[in-house]
């Protein structure tokens, strides 16, 4: 990976490439791009964890709530899932399906990591009848829903920051065969338009990133979305949120073996890279491209909403390692205050429908 940032870098204006440059290849080059690679990523062998591989509890309510979507709207019943990983998620919508709902059901899953796409393949293939493709250009426009989780999180952005008064974007390049970071004077105007769409005014020394892609995958999106919702699960900030002092350093950084890494030009290839997300930006530009809000919750309070309560089993079992215990604690991880569903917001939009944040919920 390090010779072909060398031969990019090299080749490119100035000898300098941004962020969102470097992010593409660290992340999706199809030979040596961190999910492209043939290695696991996710769980203990790996170097996250993302909410469906807690447990399956979140899956199997998410096949729930979208049945009742289906019935009381007559909604199609396809799932359209982005970036679906080792597949763990797609697993246990589809067994609550089978098992409980029993009807008709059709299932894609868009990935671009061939290593990816062969573990949904080994871990689903012979149980549940899916539909694999690597980009969403590949997908007849349908009816139904577009869920991913933490999917815009993992978009290349480019990053910027304010030094005495003027703003400039860092670029990345080479020096003593190590990647450094270049400022150089702002003139993107698709940046600018961004920071005047977004009403966002950095203070001095304040940097941030900027989700150009997300425009791009939300167009993609609605195009091949005929009439439905579209459910984002991942973390972020609204534009108040990225305006605290705290964030003034912004929010870019590497997970390497379960370590926060706040460098994310190391390691390249080998580590995840990762951004909070602008949701303000994504409610925006989903509007303009036919998306529009229905509700925005924080995780914890979408799971309760969507009936999680009603998983946790009413009898207790002594033993701490039965399927029961294990499940009962899954869902409280799932719901408590300092538990990872705090950091994580649910968007829904909608297509093609008027519906209200009450309309999505059984009453």
């Amino acid at each position: 990976m390090i010779t072909f940032l060398k031969s990019l870098i090299s080749n490119s204006p100035n000898e300098l490439i941004t962020y969102a440059e470097f992010m593409g290849a660290a992340l999706y080059h199809p030979e040596f791009g961190y999910y492209m690679k043939d290695k696991q990523k996710i769980g203990r062998q790996g170097d996250f964890i993302t909410t469906s591989n807690i447990s399956d509890i979140y899956g199997r309510l998410m096949a729930k709530w979208f049945s009742h979507i289906c019935k009381r709207e007559k909604l199609a019943p396809v799932v359209c899932e982005l970036g679906a990983g080792n597949g763990r998620f797609a697993q246990a919508f589809l067994q609550e399906w089978q098992e409980t709902i029993q009807t008709p059901l059709k299932y894609i899953i868009v990935e671009s990591s061939p290593f990816h796409r062969k573990l949904q393949k080994e871990l689903l293939g012979t149980d549940f009848s899916i539909v694999q493709v690597g980009s969403l250009r590949d997908v007849e426009s349908f009816e139904g829903m577009i869920f991913s989780n933490e999917l815009f999180d993992a978009l290349p952005v480019q990053v910027i920051e304010k030094v005495n008064g003027k703003l400039f974007e860092i670029m990345i390049g080479i020096q003593n065969n190590e990647l450094i970071e270049e400022k150089v004077l702002l003139t993107n105007s698709d940046i600018l338009s961004f920071l005047q769409e977004s009403r966002i005014e950095l203070k001095e020394k304040q940097r941030i990133e900027v989700p150009l892609a997300m425009e791009k995958m939300l167009r993609e999106i609605s195009q091949s979305l005929l009439k439905g919702i579209v459910v984002t699960a991942d973390y972020g900030y609204t534009l108040e949120e990225w305006m605290d002092p705290r964030r003034a350093r912004g929010s870019l950084r590497g997970y390497y073996q379960h370590q926060m890494i706040d460098d994310v030009l190391q390691h390249p290839g080998e580590m995840d890279i990762t951004t909070h997300i602008h949701f303000d930006y994504l409610i925006q530009k989903g509007e303009q491209s036919e998306l529009e809000l229905i509700t925005k919750l924080r995780q914890d309070e979408f799971l309760l909403k969507a009936g999680i309560l009603k998983e946790l089993e009413n009898h207790y079992d002594p033993n701490p390692f039965s399927v029961v215990s294990k499940r009962n604690r899954a869902i409280r991880s799932l719901i408590m205050p300092s538990g990872m569903s705090s950091y994580f917001h649910v968007v829904i939009q909608q297509k093609g429908f008027i519906l209200n944040g009450s309309d999505v919920f059984e009453e």
